[in-house]
């Protein structure tokens, strides 16, 4: 059983591959809504693999890390950004120190899903 403290297969699957993740965590106030954003980093291998059609795994991937705070009355409009914030940021140079930035933020990597699955404005 996942407990939330290691990466579902498909997440990991994905952030390997260079896919953004996304978790919603609580707000520092009411009236907010927050994410924590993962990034992972692109290299020259992969804009090689982009254009030759295909999409590149890499296990050494290097990641960036934001979190984010957004007025609710804004986060569904085109000006979302007004307001927002970023609450704070980070490098991880590997899966590993991903995992060791996203505990010390207290957020558990079972929380994140795909973009596209969240109320993330970006």
């Amino acid at each position: 059983m996942n407990d939330g403290s290691i990466w579902p297969v498909d997440k990991l699957t994905a952030l390997r591959l260079g896919r953004r993740l996304v978790a919603e965590v609580p707000a520092s106030r009411p009236g907010h809504r927050a994410f924590v954003d993962v990034r992972p980093e692109k290299s020259d291998p992969d804009a090689q693999a982009q254009g030759e059609g295909w999409v590149r795994s890499d296990a050494e991937r290097g990641f960036h890390l934001e979190h984010w705070e957004y007025d609710c009355e804004r986060i569904d409009g085109f000006d979302y950004d007004i307001g927002a914030f970023l609450v704070r940021s980070a490098g991880a140079t590997d899966e590993s120190e991903l995992i060791a930035v996203l505990n010390a933020w207290g957020v558990r990597p079972g929380l994140f899903v795909y973009p596209w699955e969240s109320e993330d404005p970006k």
